[in-house]
């Protein structure tokens, strides 16, 4: 076996739960072979390790009879660990439930019971449905016809042969309006995730199109609920996109009143429900709803524990990395610079922890966030390590936005750190990329113009003049909707208005915050 296989099985151990492992034991000491069970020694010793080295596992287990067809062994540990969890999950699954019945059913008429094999595809019908399983209705329907031919159409019902005809036509149309909907939706993500925010008329213009596509599917008949909650989403991100947040929020509460109806379907989709709560939470705190945003995020922290779900790391790396941005841009928002910087170590370990099970860009996002947050609690040092981990990402390619913004911050960190000679090398590095990215917009813009002169500024005088200057061009841009997108990022206006009036940064945040909390 290769080492890149033999991979594969040390993950797959890493990624069991207690309860995963101890029914792989249970099930393997079925199995025994001598005195003791090889896949049980095998695996014991793997599970033990923080790092997978063969040479290591091959010495540990010299003299092993198993050692001499050792790639044979861990094959077999694999898939034994794969049927293993394949037998577990069957009772919580309802894809394996309904498959196991298909396959049953399948076996009931090779055996040429075929009133059983009908009992068993109409219960297992009844089960399809009621879970909208529509690829599994088709393949029932498919063995449906095969028992009416059986039959012999001379003993066949003419209305029997059109219920199944109608009922596949409507299987079909779900599928087809799930496709439709999934294609629009991935399409504005991947614009979205790529480029960011439209700055532009005609990304505007792309972003309209798709909101009507999505429009005229919602309003089309007898919609799945996971379709429902697609168009909703992808509705949802549209607004967001164009800073329409009181519709964005409308539709928000529309998707997560659609799970809190159909407890079923969010027992089944926890991650799409998770990330609603999450977006819900972000548009609040832009609205200034900051007891509705707190609501939320308690029900966020609660819901495994409200819903009875045992947590899969897909979810725990998604509360991890949703809760800490949350809280991160929270403290952020009210000046308790203190209580984000608490927040740092915590990420820090959450991303030591996870490591490259968290997508590129979200470690950016998190890495930027602990940037901002020690920016302004002026550990500027420590600032410009987390900005260094967001611009040496090489998988972050794709992602524009965070980049363009990530640079402008650097440049703002060695600033404050008065690294002079640096300054002119930083400046002509993010205008390079800037224009390579071809997003050279009105807000990077007068950013590059403001860093520039101040960079060339010898007179303090001076210096205080090209502050006021970016404060207010700031203030401008900040009512274009379509270039404003940097101040979500990073509050660069009162970082600009804490240099004007010579206080701190977080002076001037605690004093917005009260402000805006009593409008």
């Amino acid at each position: 076996m290769s080492k890149k296989t033999a991979d594969q099985l040390f993950e797959l151990i890493a990624s069991l739960t207690k309860s995963e492992k101890r029914y792989f034991k249970l099930m393997s000491s079925r199995h025994t072979i001598g005195e003791e069970n090889n896949y049980i020694l095998l695996f014991d010793h793997l599970d033990k390790l923080n790092d997978y080295d063969e040479d290591e596992v091959t010495a540990h287990f010299k003299g092993q009879a198993f050692l001499n067809n050792f790639s044979i062994t861990k094959r077999r540990l694999y898939d034994h660990i794969l049927s293993s969890l394949d037998a577990f999950h069957q009772s919580t699954s309802i894809d394996a439930q309904l498959y196991k019945s298909l396959h049953s059913a399948d076996i009931l008429y090779n055996k040429s019971l075929y009133d059983q094999c009908s009992k068993m595809l109409r219960s297992t019908e009844k089960l399809a449905r009621k879970h909208e399983r529509f690829a599994v209705m088709l393949e029932i329907s498919k063995r449906q016809k095969k028992l009416l031919e059986n039959v012999g159409y001379a003993h066949v019902d003419a209305k029997e042969v059109q219920q199944i005809a109608d009922g596949e036509k409507e299987i079909i149309s779900h599928i087809d309006r799930f496709s439709t909907l999934w294609t629009l939706k991935s399409d504005l993500f991947i614009e979205l995730s790529k480029h960011g925010v439209p700055r532009t008329t005609e990304r505007v213009s792309y972003f309209k199109d798709v909101y009507e596509l999505l429009s005229k599917e919602l309003n089309s008949s007898s919609l799945s609920a996971e379709s429902t909650y697609l168009a909703l989403h992808a509705q949802s991100a549209y607004h967001y996109a164009l800073q329409e947040y009181d519709q964005c929020l409308d539709v928000l509460n529309k998707n997560i009143a659609l799970f809190d109806a159909n407890p079923i379907f969010l027992a089944e989709h926890p991650n799409s429900y998770f990330s609603l709560l999450t977006n819900a939470i972000f548009v609040n705190e832009k609205l200034v709803k900051f007891n509705e945003a707190k609501f939320l995020l308690q029900k966020l922290k609660a819901f495994p524990k409200t819903y009875g779900l045992d947590l899969s790391e897909d979810l725990q790396i998604k509360l991890f990395s949703s809760t800490s941005s949350i809280e991160l841009s929270s403290c952020m928002l009210r000046g308790d610079f203190c209580g984000a910087l608490e927040l740092v170590p915590i990420v820090e370990r959450g991303l030591e922890l996870y490591q490259d099970k968290i997508s590129p860009q979200r470690k950016a996002y998190l890495a930027f966030k602990c940037a901002t947050v020690t920016l302004g609690a002026e550990k500027f040092a420590e600032s410009l390590k987390w900005v260094n981990r967001v611009l040496n990402d090489s998988r972050l390619e794709a992602s524009d936005d965070i980049l363009a913004f990530t640079h402008i911050l650097d440049l703002i960190i060695h600033i404050e750190l008065k690294h002079d000679k640096l300054l002119p090398y930083a400046i002509k590095s993010t205008e390079r990329f800037l224009k390579s990215r071809n997003i050279l917009h009105s807000f990077e813009k007068v950013m590059l113009k403001f860093v520039s002169k101040l960079a060339k500024s010898t007179n303090i005088f001076e210096n205080e003049k090209l502050w006021e200057d970016l404060y207010h061009e700031l203030v401008h841009l900040k009512e274009d909707a379509h270039q404003n997108v940097g101040l979500d990022y990073f509050d660069f206006e009162s970082w600009a208005k804490s240099k004007i009036k010579r206080v701190s940064f977080e002076e001037v945040i605690r004093s917005k915050f009260v402000t805006l909390a009593r409008a």
